[in-house]
C-alpha cells in the first residue's frame, strides 16, 4: 500500500483528513525516515480535504426543538493513535450531569439512538478517533448539534469557504483533559450565542451534502453541494501547484530549498 501512495502522491488527492499519511509502515522495525510517507506527498497546498458522508438525516432549523442535554457523544471508547485522548475524556465526562456518553456502532439501532441524542443535545463531542476527523462531525452539523472539536491537529473541508468557528467550539486537548473544565466552558455559552451558532450551521448544511435527491444519484448535483465545492477547491489549487513546480525547476544544482509539495 505504501508504494501505491508514493506513486499517486503527485496527483491532487481528495482526502478526508491527513491522519493516515504521516504514520510509519507497520512492517518497519527501525522507524527510519526513508520508510515514512513524507509530508510533501500530502499537502494543504496541493490536496483537497473532503467531508465524510454524513449518516444521519438533515434537521432543518424550523424543525429544531428544545434540547435538554448539554453534551452528547456516541461511539467507541477505545481507539488508537490520537484517539487515546477519547478514552481519557470519556472517564472525565461520563459521570458529569447533563452529559451522555454512549458506546455504540453504526447499525440501525445505533443510528436511531444517534438521531435522538444529537437532536436533543446542545453540543456534540468530537474528539479524535483513529484519525483526527470522522463522519460524526458532519452528522452533528446535519443535526444542528454544535460540534465541540477536541483535536490539536485537525484539517477540515472547504476552509476558506466555511468558517467553522462560526458554529463550532474548538478546544485544546490540554484544556479538555482538565477535570470539570469542559462542562464549565460549555455552560458559559448563553442562549443567544448557541442560537447564532445553530443559524450559521443551518446555512452550511447543504455544502456537506453529496446526495442530489435523485434515484440512484442519477441527475444534476446540487450547485452548492459537496461535489461542486470539491471541484471549486481543485480549481483553486491549480495556480499554487503550477507555482510550486516552476519554483522546483529553477532550483540550482546542489542547492537545498525545502520542497513545498510533491508536485509534478
Amino acid at each position: 500500500m505504501w508504494h501505491v501512495k508514493a506513486e499517486i502522491a503527485p496527483a491532487i488527492l481528495l482526502v478526508v483528513d491527513f491522519g493516515g499519511w504521516y504514520k510509519l509502515d507497520s512492517r518497519t522495525s527501525n522507524g527510519s525516515l526513508s520508510e515514512m510517507i513524507q509530508h510533501t506527498q500530502v499537502s494543504l497546498l496541493k490536496d483537497v480535504i473532503v467531508p465524510y458522508t454524513h449518516l444521519l438525516p438533515r434537521l432543518h432549523l424550523s424543525e429544531n426543538r428544545n434540547r435538554q442535554t448539554l453534551l452528547y457523544f456516541k461511539g467507541a471508547k477505545h481507539r488508537h493513535r490520537g484517539g487515546l485522548v477519547r478514552e481519557k475524556l470519556w472517564d472525565l465526562l461520563v459521570t458529569e450531569e447533563g452529559v451522555i456518553m454512549e458506546e455504540g456502532f453504526p447499525n440501525a439501532t445505533g443510528r436511531e439512538q444517534s438521531i435522538k441524542g444529537m437532536r436533543t443535545s446542545e453540543f456534540c463531542l468530537h474528539p479524535a478517533g483513529d484519525t483526527p476527523t470522522s463522519c460524526r462531525l458532519f452528522d452533528a452539523i446535519q443535526s444542528l448539534c454544535i460540534p465541540v472539536i477536541i483535536s490539536d491537529n485537525v484539517e477540515l473541508p472547504f476552509e476558506g469557504t466555511v468558517d467553522y468557528s462560526e458554529f463550532s467550539v474548538f478546544v485544546a486537548v490540554s484544556d479538555a483533559l482538565q477535570p470539570k473544565w469542559l462542562v464549565k466552558h460549555l455552560r458559559s455559552f448563553d442562549k443567544g450565542k448557541k442560537d447564532r451558532f445553530r443559524q450559521n450551521m443551518a446555512e452550511v448544511q447543504p455544502i456537506f451534502e453529496y446526495d442530489n435527491g435523485y434515484p440512484a444519484g442519477i441527475g444534476p448535483v446540487p450547485p452548492d453541494g459537496a461535489v461542486n465545492q470539491i471541484w471549486k477547491k481543485v480549481h483553486q489549487k491549480l495556480p499554487m501547484i503550477k507555482e510550486a513546480i516552476i519554483r522546483e525547476k529553477r532550483k540550482p544544482p546542489g542547492a537545498f530549498v525545502p520542497l513545498r509539495c510533491h508536485c509534478s
